[in-house]
């Protein structure tokens, strides 16, 4: 059933193809990473800096300590020989020197890394900002064709991948690398030959590094992309745990879950087995190296080429070249992570915006609220019409009601009047006023909205009918609780206007959050109103006071009511009837009852129904 949903949605999260898509942006994702932290241009270089120097202090000290290694021998030759002894006071030097560099190299470590965890924090929080601002303008069309845990994981999982690995690898590649170069300078300056030898490792291991990331890196991708599916799954199930356990798909739930767990632990385990097996690969040729440098270094040494202490120093920086590139593989694995993230939030931030009107123009600033439909088609795909030919005009403080079978184009009607969706030809004017012309946010700020999903945040009811109007005072609020039948049931509250809501508001019944919609909306005072089947969901007495709250808000005001129950628009101005995007019937209750059309016949059935 997993797999079935994943072919249904076109492929994994924001466009990839699933577990099989190569990881052919791997360099560019990295690239463009880079180039997102510009702005931290200056500090990175700081950082890449003083872990430069860090390293430069860490690699000076084995040649020194050699220095000490080497002063031990020849006092120990002399004391045998009886033409000398230990120099302590040299060796005492020596030893506070080398203490003193790696004292050092620790110190500008540290601040190197604290500079990068600054940078790392800074760059998920421009990021998660990037993806809010991104979120507010993307078209309604994107939130209709995407599942919200992709969104979720780009802002969470993704933001929060990329920012570990900032913090934790960039540092240790640019350590690993100075420390690389480093080590084969401090060498060369010791034996060439030996260099020569104990090089070799490097280019070999890197390219096997190079081989097993190019293997991993789709695993890693498509490890992302299945959590993001798991995100999806949870938060689909708690939302719907009711429904869930009434029709007890309790075991199917379970089922697609272990689906998707399963393809999400193959892919983490692919990933993280191939990448692993870099660091015993690497670890494998530095002990080669290691041997081969302690054979030919001990013979060296006893053909007088070179001292003890170099050997000694030789045989360290040995290790030393080795480490770094067992940390370059290690931090890889973190590297590929990070670049399979940043391609899924950048594909995320590099979705297409919500066009801005070119040169738009104003409302008018009273508008008397007369509505125009000329002309208008439209379709959410292309040549799939819903809309045909619509035309229409409400006259100002008119209270039309659009009623019809399921998929008329009743609520499409809606998000074209708030603009949700551009039309494909023809015209709506407010006032006489093209809304196709004015920005988007002007057109709906004048308009009020109250819909059969009640959305709530959590927080207290104060806060909630607040958001219709950020600056009203508490009498204008409870004023608008009179106004919408609302104040009453606030107030046999424990804390009244103060109670908090849970985070779906289910610690009110449907029809408290619905009257509580419908004083925000009071609150907002807006010239038009939306009212989408608010009242399609509740019992017949709630139903009567919803009723009589959202009469009172209609009243002066232009509004547009989409009806289930024919009997709340009996006191309609206009009823438009539709079916498949057309007029099919047009006229008030008692003209279109006279008629003995589609409009009589769903009323009677209901009424029927009713008694």
């Amino acid at each position: 059933m997993a797999e079935n949903r994943q072919k249904k949605n076109g492929g994994g999260p924001f466009g990839h193809n699933g577990p099989g898509e190569k990881a052919g942006n791997f360099w560019k994702s990295i690239g463009r990473l880079f180039k997102y932290m510009g702005v931290y241009r200056i500090m990175i270089i700081v950082s890449f800096a003083l872990s430069a120097a860090s390293t430069v202090f860490f690699v000076v000290g084995p040649k020194i300590l050699g220095n000490a290694t080497s002063e031990l021998a020849s006092g120990l030759s002399g004391k045998i020989s009886g033409n000398g002894g230990m120099n302590f006071e040299a060796i005492g030097r020596i030893l506070i020197t080398v203490l003193i560099i790696y004292s050092i190299g620790a110190l500008f470590s540290f601040f190197a890394n604290i500079l990068m965890a600054y940078i790392a924090q800074n760059v998920t929080f421009k990021m998660r900002k990037d993806i809010s601002v991104k979120l507010n303008n993307l078209p309604m069309s994107y939130f209709e064709s995407h599942k919200h845990g992709d969104i979720l994981s780009a802002i969470t999982n993704d933001v929060d991948t990329l920012g570990q690995a900032l913090n934790q690898s960039i540092s240790s590649v640019i350590t690993s690398i100075a420390t690389i170069i480093g080590v084969v300078v401090m060498m060369l300056t010791i034996n060439p030959l030996l260099t020569l030898i104990a090089v070799v490792m490097i280019p070999l291991s890197f390219g096997l590094i190079a081989v097993t990331v190019k293997k991993s890196q789709k695993h890693f991708i498509a490890q992302q992309q299945h959590l993001a599916s798991l995100n999806g799954q949870v938060e689909e199930n708690y939302g719907g745990h009711l429904v869930i356990t009434a029709f007890n798909k309790e075991e199917d739930v379970i089922n697609d879950f272990k689906d998707e767990n399963k393809i999400m632990y193959t892919s983490a385990w692919k990933s993280q087995f191939i990448s692993g097996l870099m660091q015993p690969i690497v670890f494998g040729i530095g002990n080669i190296a290691y041997v081969a440098v302690a054979i030919f270094g001990s013979m060296l040494a006893i053909n007088g080429t070179i001292k003890i202490g170099d050997i000694q120093a030789f045989i360290q920086y040995v290790r030393n070249l080795a480490q770094p590139i067992q940390q370059l593989s290690q931090v890889m694995t973190q590297v590929q992570t990070m670049a399979a993230a940043s391609e899924r939030v950048f594909k995320f931030i590099d979705e297409p915006s919500e066009k801005p009107v070119e040169n738009p123009i104003s409302l008018p600033e009273n508008i008397e609220g007369k509505v125009e439909f000329e002309h208008v088609h439209f379709g959410y795909v292309e040549n799939q019409t819903i809309i045909n030919d619509f035309t229409f005009t409400a006259e100002p403080h008119n209270k039309v009601a659009i009623v019809g079978p399921t998929g008329a184009g009743k609520t499409t009607l809606v998000k074209l009047l708030m603009r949700f969706y551009d039309l494909n030809s023809g015209s709506i004017k407010i006032d006489g006023v093209d809304i196709g012309k004015v920005d988007r946010s002007e057109v709906r700020s004048e308009f009020g909205m109250v819909l059969q999903d009640t959305w709530l945040f959590g927080g207290t009811i104060m806060e909630n009918l607040r958001y219709g109007k950020e600056n009203a005072t508490d009498e204008e609020v409870i004023q608008a609780a009179k106004s919408a039948h609302a104040d009453h049931f606030i107030r046999n509250l424990p804390d009244g206007y103060n109670t908090v809501l849970n985070e779906d508001a289910s610690n009110l019944s449907l029809g408290e959050r619905q009257l509580l919609t419908i004083a925000r909306a009071f609150l907002a005072d807006r010239k038009m109103l939306i009212l989408d089947e608010a009242t399609s969901s509740v019992d017949t007495r709630t139903e009567a006071i919803i009723q009589s709250a959202m009469d009172n808000l209609m009243k002066g005001r232009t509004s547009f009511v989409i009806a289930h129950r024919l009997s709340t628009i009996k006191n309609a101005d206009q009823i438009l009837v539709l079916n498949k995007g057309d007029i099919v019937e047009q006229g008030n209750h008692n003209e279109l009852l006279a008629k003995g059309g589609i409009y009589a016949d769903l009323y009677n059935s209901q009424f029927s129904e009713d008694e």
